[in-house]
Formats: C-alpha cells, structure tokens, sequence
C-alpha cells in the first residue's frame, strides 16, 4: 500500500540542497598566497595600479591618453610640443603676474622646490628592485627550472615581437600602460576565475611538453658524459 504525504507536512518540511563538495581552489597565478596589493608593494604604486586611489590613477590615464593622441593621432613632434608648453606657461605666467599688479590680484606662488630628491631616490630604488627580481626570474626560467614557465615565456616573448611589427613604439608602450592599469585590477577582482583558467591552461601546456620531451628529446642522441 502506498504511503502518501500530506501538503501540509510537505510544506512545513524545509528543502534541502543537494550536498556539494567545494572545488578545491587552484594555486595562484602569480605563486604566492598574499594578496596582490603586498605582491605590488602595497604603497602608493600599489594604490595606483588597483585604482584604490582613483584620482590618480584616472590623472594618469587621462594624462597618458593625451599623450598619446597628440603624438600619434596629431603627430606633433617631440621638441615643437615641448615649445609651445613652455610658450604657454610662460605666457600665462607673465599676463597672470602683470595683471596682479594692475588688478590688485594674488600674484602667482612657484614653489621654490618643485619635485625633491627623495621622490626620485624612491622611484629608482622601486624600479631597481622589480627589475632585479624580474631578470632573477627571467634568468632562473631561462635555465629550464620551470620547463611550462619556460614555454609560456617563449610564447609571449613570441606574441610581442610579432605585435611590435604592427605597432609603433608609442603605441606598444601606451598599450602596456593600458595593460599595468587595467590587468593587476581585474585579476584583483576576479582572481579565482583567473586562477582556474590559467592552471587547466598550464597543466595542458605542461602535458604538451612532457610528450613533445618524450617524442623527440629524449631520442637525440647524446655524448658520453665526463666524469670530472
């Protein structure tokens, strides 16, 4: 005989979801378990580059963007923008002072040190240091340490030369600035989706290479080796 259940015991008893085990999470892109604002510094170039700090960094990209438009879609010339800058403060300077005299206006105030000698210490040491630990890690994926490592840096290297013959110099160099400024940002708000991405894609590299090394690698023949 079947048993049937009331709607009313039906309605009163909560639903369950179905039991999921969560999916472990991938390790990190960049090989550290800190966050990627202490992987950048966490200062003020930290700051910048996670748009924690929006007037800046949108000053920056606004500044960059004029650059470039004025250099690649205007094509003015290095020196003959320099010059009518330099026309213009003066100019603005000049009429600004003079009218202060005239007008009984707040003459202009230049600061006698416009940018200090530590600002510029904190600028080459920063630089300093990333290029030291870019060329180590350069040097050590050189070296074979990290055979997928060293394919995907092959395949960049690859990428970039063929996008520089396409590309100006100005242009391939606003397009990294694009990239320093909107990069570390994404993966900071989506980090495990890129995660995941960028380990299924180095496992299937990694397997891509360990049968490429058996297919053909290990069948050059190789010369005895001296024992010292």
């Amino acid at each position: 005989m079947p048993i049937y259940t009331s709607s009313s015991e039906s309605d009163n008893e909560p639903s369950r979801p179905p039991r999921t085990t969560p999916r472990p999470r991938p390790p990190r892109l960049l090989g550290s378990q800190r966050p990627i604002h202490d992987i950048l510094g966490g200062g003020k170039v930290a700051d910048v580059l996670l748009w924690k700090n929006i007037t800046v960094s949108a000053s920056l990209l606004i500044g960059m963007t004029v650059i470039w438009f004025l250099f690649e879609v205007v094509e003015y010339n290095f020196v003959t923008l320099l010059c009518h800058i330099s026309i213009t403060s003066m100019l603005a300077l000049f009429i600004w002072s003079k009218g202060a005299e005239f007008f009984n206006w707040k003459p202009p105030q230049i600061p006698e040190v416009i940018l200090r000698e530590s600002t510029f210490r904190e600028v080459a040491s920063t630089l300093r240091v990333r290029f030291n630990k870019i060329l180590s890690k350069l040097l050590d994926v050189a070296c074979g340490k990290d055979p997928g490592l060293f394919i995907l840096v092959i395949a960049i290297l690859y990428i970039f030369s063929v996008i520089g013959t396409y590309f100006s110099f100005l242009n391939l160099l606003y397009l990294g600035f694009i990239c320093i400024l909107t990069v570390p940002f994404l993966y900071d708000r989506y980090d495990e989706h890129v995660d995941y991405i960028a380990d299924r894609e180095f496992r299937r590299m990694k397997k891509m290479f360990r049968r490429f090394n058996s297919q053909f690698l290990n069948k050059i023949p190789r010369g005895p080796v001296k024992e010292n």
